[in-house]
C-alpha cells in the first residue's frame, strides 16, 4: 500500500472512532433554553418543537463553535420552511432563544445574508427571503436541502447537474497531460481499492471525492472548476441509489479505474464514456437523469 493510502485510511479510522484528525472542526453541543424562557419568545410560537428537532439533527456540524452552530440551526430552519419567507428575525429574541451573545447572532445573520437566505434593511429589520433569492449552489444550502423536506428534489437536481458537468470535465481533462494530477488520480483509485477490501466506507468516500475534484481541476476550465463544489456536495449528501459513487462496490471502482486509464492515454471519448457509465443508478437503469417532467 502506498504511503498516501495508509495515511488516508489511518486518518479516516481515527475520525470514525471519535479522535479528531488533522483539520477536524470543533464540535460543541448547542444549549437548549429552558421551557419557561421559550414560552416568552412570541416570534417563535409554534416553532419550538421544530427547534428541538433541528437541534438534535445538527449535533455534528461543519461550523466552528456557537457561531457555526447558530448558522446551521437557522439555516436549516429557513430551508426546511420552519421559518417561512418574509418571517422577521429579531436578533434579541434569537439570542435569548439560543442563549448566545449579540455578536454571535449578528455574525450568524451576516453569513445567512451572504447566502441569500435573509435580508437586513433599515427600518425593516432582518427577514427571511424567498427561495428565488437563495444561493442554491452554496454547499451549506445544498446540504440543508438534501437533509430536509426537499431531499428528493435536491438529490435529483444534483444528479442532473453532475451529468452536465462531469462527462464534459472528463473529456476536457484527457487533453491535459499534467503528470502530477494524473498520478494523484491513480493514487485515489488505489486508495479506493484498499478501502473497498477493508469495507472502509469513510476512506473510500474521501478518496472518491478527491478523485472527482482532481478530474475537474485537470479539465483546465476555470468555470467548471468553480462548480466543483457541487460535485463534492453531491457526494457528501448522496443517499439512496443516486449514482455509482454512493457506496463502495467493485463496479464503481472499475469505472474510476477506466476513467483514470483513459485520461492517462489522452482518450477523450473513452474518458467521457467511462464517466457516464459511472453516473448510473444500477445496471438495469440506463442513466440517472429521469425523463422530462410534465409541467
Amino acid at each position: 500500500m502506498s504511503t498516501l493510502a495508509h495515511t488516508m485510511m489511518t486518518n479516516a479510522r481515527s475520525t470514525e472512532s471519535g479522535i479528531a484528525g488533522p483539520g477536524e472542526l470543533d464540535r460543541y453541543p448547542y444549549p437548549q433554553a429552558p421551557a419557561a424562557e421559550r414560552a416568552g419568545a412570541s416570534v417563535w410560537d409554534g416553532a419550538d418543537q421544530e427547534l428541538g428537532r433541528v437541534g438534535r439533527r445538527t449535533a455534528g456540524t461543519r461550523g466552528r463553535g456557537l457561531h457555526g452552530q447558530l448558522v446551521q440551526q437557522l439555516g436549516q430552519m429557513i430551508v426546511s420552511g420552519d421559518l417561512g419567507a418574509d418571517r422577521p428575525l429579531v436578533p434579541e429574541e434569537i439570542g435569548q432563544r439560543f442563549e448566545v451573545s449579540r455578536t454571535v447572532v449578528r455574525e450568524s445573520l451576516r453569513v445567512l445574508e451572504a447566502k441569500g437566505l435573509v435580508s437586513a434593511r433599515p427600518n425593516v429589520g432582518t427577514r427571511v427571503r424567498p427561495v428565488s433569492d437563495w444561493n442554491l449552489l452554496d454547499p451549506d444550502i445544498i446540504e440543508w436541502r438534501a437533509f430536509g423536506p426537499q431531499r428528493d428534489d435536491q438529490r435529483r437536481e444534483l444528479s442532473e447537474l453532475r451529468w452536465t458537468i462531469e462527462p464534459l470535465a472528463a473529456r476536457l481533462a484527457a487533453g491535459h497531460g499534467r503528470e502530477d494530477v494524473q498520478q494523484r488520480l491513480t493514487d485515489m483509485v488505489e486508495i479506493m481499492g484498499h478501502a473497498l477490501g477493508q469495507a472502509d466506507t469513510i476512506t473510500f468516500g474521501r478518496a472518491d471525492a478527491e478523485f472527482h475534484a482532481l478530474l475537474i481541476q485537470l479539465a483546465g476550465n476555470r468555470m467548471l472548476e468553480h462548480l466543483s463544489g457541487i460535485v463534492s456536495s453531491a457526494l457528501h449528501v448522496s443517499g439512496g441509489p443516486v449514482t455509482g459513487c454512493d457506496r463502495p462496490h467493485e463496479h464503481s471502482l472499475a469505472h474510476h479505474a477506466r476513467i483514470a486509464e483513459a485520461l492517462a492515454q489522452g482518450d477523450a471519448a473513452a474518458a467521457e464514456a467511462a464517466m457516464r457509465q459511472l453516473l448510473t443508478v444500477h445496471p438495469e437503469v440506463e442513466r440517472v437523469v429521469p425523463a422530462p417532467r410534465e409541467h
